[in-house]
């Protein structure tokens, strides 16, 4: 099979609808590595540079409060936005929403939210497994007292949501008037430390006082002889499918109502989960269980019949998980870094890419494209440019990005780094690391217009160019 990816003249319309169903490309940028860090006038400017250079989807990682290594991908809400994200500007345009219309919205865990924070600051930041057991047990007398003894930080916990949704309905109004879309991240599991755990007890495999009896992971493969133990609690599925799914029709809407498209983490976990005790240090003496992601994926569609939902498949994918995606019409993803090897049939191979996929030159988990080439060593080098056919005098984050427009995926997303040619040093995300992650922030002066038309010049020969 050639190698040389099919143009975009020859590609195929996209098998989706909705924000997915035509061909377009996308920038990954998540808002703490704006300038500022947060969601000020530096979100009107990078909307004015993704239109000047063509692009028509933004696409961010989780939103939620990160945990003490930075991370959003275990928050401590599900559904609760991060606060240091708002700045004190008085200027920045605000969405018409009534403080009233959103605490009824958002009733289902706003007060819950805003109570297990003032809880944890109460009790020195301890897990909510260990605070005295009228909270940890939310005994109703306790919560009682608890509304009145600290109702001014559980009201400001609750101000703070309120402000995050007005300006976030801003910038989403915004992004609607220029026919931008926003691409958002929901990790499929949730931290065992957070408001919904402790208030959605039945919704999880928890013992009586609140403790995993199995937690989430992976099992051992040729990168680790242990696997790999996340620590996250496993739903009850029972209990889930019980109540129709319930907490994941809430959980679907919030993501909704602040995106146009999620992406779905660790997708072929609606297919089967590894499930380790909890007693166990490592993964290794886990088991997959069945999950019932067939029927969650239908009772979502039934009401977002769109279901605008990326499906992270990457790794070893079982044919049943391709299955379910298919069945339902989501896209897959494919990375180009993962397509230098001899196997034909790799499915990031540009050649391989099908039109139901969202493509990446690389993702917030990979080094930058300049970091990763420069410790490949000269054969692997040379073998880059023969995969791709490019000319070696060609900067190689050039042909790369060039490849990955090309693909027949619908919708192509560079990271910013990338489209920058960044080295190393503004890498986002080290797999296995907790120190030195998620601090990047670019700097406007970074913005090259230069490098903005030539990216604008290639989404029009790929035809992928969004005109705002």
């Amino acid at each position: 099979m050639s190698e040389t990816p099919e143009g975009a003249a020859e590609a195929p319309a996209c098998v989706t609808t909705g924000p997915l169903g035509r061909r377009q490309a996308g920038i990954l940028l998540h808002p703490t590595s704006l300038p500022s860090g947060c969601l000020d006038r530096d979100v009107e400017r990078w909307l004015d540079t993704l239109c000047a250079a063509g692009v028509g989807v933004w696409q961010m990682l989780p939103l939620g409060i990160p945990d003490h290594t930075g991370s959003p991908y275990q928050s401590c809400s599900a559904f609760a936005a991060n606060p240091d994200l708002l700045t004190d500007a008085t200027d920045l345009p605000l969405a018409a929403l009534s403080f009233e219309a959103f605490t009824q919205r958002e009733a289902a865990w706003l007060q819950d939210f805003a109570r297990f924070r003032a809880l944890k600051a109460m009790f020195g930041d301890a897990p909510w497994q260990d605070w005295p057991a009228p909270y940890r047990d939310r005994d109703p007398q306790a919560l009682r007292t608890l509304d009145r003894e600290q109702g001014g930080r559980i009201a400001e916990e609750i101000d703070q949501q309120f402000l995050l949704e007005r300006r976030w309905m801003a910038i989403r109004n915004e992004c609607r008037r220029r026919g931008l879309y926003l691409f958002g991240d929901m990790p499929i599991f949730v931290a065992l430390d957070s408001a919904e755990v402790w208030s959605y007890r039945e919704q999880f495999l928890l013992d009586q006082q609140g403790r995993p009896t199995y937690v989430a992971g992976v099992p051992p493969d040729y990168f680790s002889a242990t696997g790999q133990r996340w620590g996250n609690p496993h739903y009850d599925w029972q209990a889930m499918q019980a109540d129709g799914f319930r907490w994941w029709h809430a959980r679907m809407r919030r993501a909704l109502d602040w995106f146009d498209i999620v992406r779905l983490d660790h997708f072929r976990g609606l297919v089967a989960t590894w499930m380790v005790p909890a007693d166990s240090e490592t993964a290794a003496e886990g088991f997959w269980q069945a999950v019932p992601g067939e029927a969650l994926l239908e009772a979502l569609h039934d009401e977002f019949p769109e279901l605008p939902i990326v499906a992270e498949d990457l790794g070893v994918i079982t044919p049943e998980v391709t299955a379910l995606r298919k069945q339902f019409g989501l896209p897959g993803m494919a990375v180009l870094q993962f397509a230098f090897d001899a196997f034909e049939d790799n499915p990031h191979k540009p050649a391989n890419i099908t039109p139901d996929t969202v493509v990446y030159t690389g993702t917030h988990d990979n080094n930058t494209l300049r970091g990763w080439f420069a410790e490949l060593d000269e054969g692997a080098r040379r073998f880059v440019y023969q995969l791709l056919q490019g000319d070696p005098a060609e900067d190689v984050v050039d042909l790369i990005t060039r490849r990955t427009l090309e693909t027949r995926a619908c919708l192509a997303v560079v990271p910013l780094q990338d489209m920058l040619g960044l080295d190393a040093s503004a890498r986002m995300n080290t797999p296995g690391t907790a120190e030195g992650n998620w601090r990047w922030r670019f700097a406007w002066p970074d913005i090259d217009q230069e490098r903005l038309a030539w990216l604008k010049e290639q989404l029009q020969a790929t035809e992928r160019l969004h005109d705002c």
